[in-house]
């Protein structure tokens, strides 16, 4: 069976090396980048099972890549998980058509439970 996949944009380092080797350690594959102008290629090169999003992300913005990915019949059925350190966070995850969010400072233990349930669900 092959890794369940999980593609991460965020632009804070110190959180994409602590998401990275938690998940890694579950044995999931990661990828990770720092912006979402480009994320339905990025999408389409790696074929994530999970996304998490930050809302603060340069280029284009949290937002803004989520509704480009919701938008597009190939990759909408994708969950996003939106991830960020702000007060309306469940607005942003609704404006943004996200499956789910956790808010920032997370718990890596609930982070882990959130992409396992999404994860579940696409099988």
């Amino acid at each position: 069976m092959s890794k369940k996949k999980i593609l991460i944009f965020d632009d804070d380092t110190a959180i994409l090396e602590v998401v990275t080797i938690i998940f890694e350690e579950n044995g999931y594959d990661v990828k990770i980048s720092e912006t979402s102008h480009d994320i339905l290629e990025k999408v389409a090169d790696y074929q994530p099972d999970v996304i998490l999003m930050d809302n603060w992300i340069p280029k284009i913005g949290g937002v803004e890549a989520t509704k480009l990915l919701k938008s597009s019949e190939e990759f909408k059925h994708i969950p996003v998980i939106y991830v960020t350190a702000n007060n309306d966070i469940v607005a942003l995850a609704a404006e943004a058509q996200a499956d789910d969010y956790v808010s920032k400072p997370f718990n890596l233990e609930d982070l882990e439970d959130m992409v396992a349930k999404h994860m579940k669900e696409q099988v």
